[in-house]
């Protein structure tokens, strides 16, 4: 028979196994077993975005265009563009000028006015293309020849050398020097287009030129005073049509000059006249003015010039 002591020892045994058990059913999923050795490679992999190209940009075809912006006028937009309103009329065939609209664009130079760009002779012309010849590697014999040790032999070789490697040396480009940008000065007429120029009315000069607030300069005088056309040329435009110049004379005098007679009181010539220098065109007057004087302008494909740096001296 089992002593009380055997049977006490089994249960402490007992006991003990039911708790290791109970411990190895609460313990947490374990990990799966991942053999070493092998590489584990993602099952989805990400999609390799495609290269988006930059947008293509589209040609500008807006060069000799303008777009008609509110309190715009056809005369106006002539003027700024140094054209004739017939012109700007016929080239964008036109049935009411009076009736442009905002955002209608216009043309403002002729249909054949921009040169086609035309390729130089050199592009078309044949041209030999020969090898370049380079004295260290183009040998006309051999030089491995062995000659026997002398002073003259190697004095006669080290030169030999010398000469070669002076023929083979590139010569190093001369920099050119980096031109200093300047200021970006006022367009000049070029001296085929040159104007001999005299002051269009006697009188004070009571505003000067101002790029932002005066396009020209504005000369007192009297009413009905002599207004002088400022170089030869032809009547481009005789009439009031564009706002805040009252009674205007436009004379063009070459492909790329003309001037402008404001605020006049009579016109005395008519579109398509030609004119001589110093010849009467009108008559001073405050026409869209509030005092008696002469705006004038000299402007240059357009863009208005400073008359001071043109006019003579008085």
């Amino acid at each position: 028979m089992k002593t009380i002591q055997q049977i006490l020892q089994a249960g402490v045994v007992l006991t003990v196994l039911a708790g290791l058990s109970a411990c190895t059913t609460n313990l947490p999923n374990r990990a799966p077993v991942v053999e070493r050795g092998v590489e584990q490679k993602p099952s989805d992999t990400p999609p390799v975005e495609a290269a988006v190209k930059p947008p293509v940009k589209a040609p500008d075809n807006t060069r000799g265009t303008y777009v008609v912006k509110r309190g715009d006028g056809l005369y106006r937009i002539a003027l700024d563009h140094g054209q004739s309103y017939a012109d700007l009329v016929a080239w964008n065939d036109l049935k009411n000028p009076n009736d442009i609209k905002v955002g209608q664009v216009l043309r403002v130079a002729p249909p054949d006015g921009t040169a086609t760009a035309q390729t130089s002779g050199i592009a078309n012309s044949s041209v030999e293309v020969k090898p370049l010849t380079n004295p260290a590697t183009n040998k006309s014999g051999p030089r491995g020849d062995k000659r026997p040790y002398s002073e003259s032999n190697l004095a006669e070789l080290q030169k030999t050398d010398a000469t070669v490697v002076a023929s083979v040396t590139p010569t190093p480009a001369v920099k050119p020097d980096v031109p200093v940008p300047a200021k970006a000065a006022e367009p000049v007429a070029p001296e085929s287009d040159s104007v001999d120029w005299m002051w269009p009315a006697e009188g004070k000069v009571v505003a000067s030129y101002d790029d932002a607030k005066n396009k020209g300069l504005d000369i007192a005088g009297k009413l009905g005073q002599d207004v002088l056309a400022a170089g030869a040329g032809k009547v481009m435009y005789a009439g009031s049509g564009i706002r805040g110049y009252g009674n205007l004379v436009i004379i063009k005098h070459n492909s790329s000059l003309l001037s402008a007679y404001a605020h006049n009181k009579a016109i005395l010539v008519k579109e398509g006249q030609s004119i001589t220098k110093g010849q009467k065109i009108a008559e001073m007057g405050n026409s869209d003015s509030e005092t008696v004087k002469l705006h004038f302008e000299i402007r240059l494909q357009g863009k208005p010039l400073d008359p001071m740096k043109y006019l003579p001296g008085r």
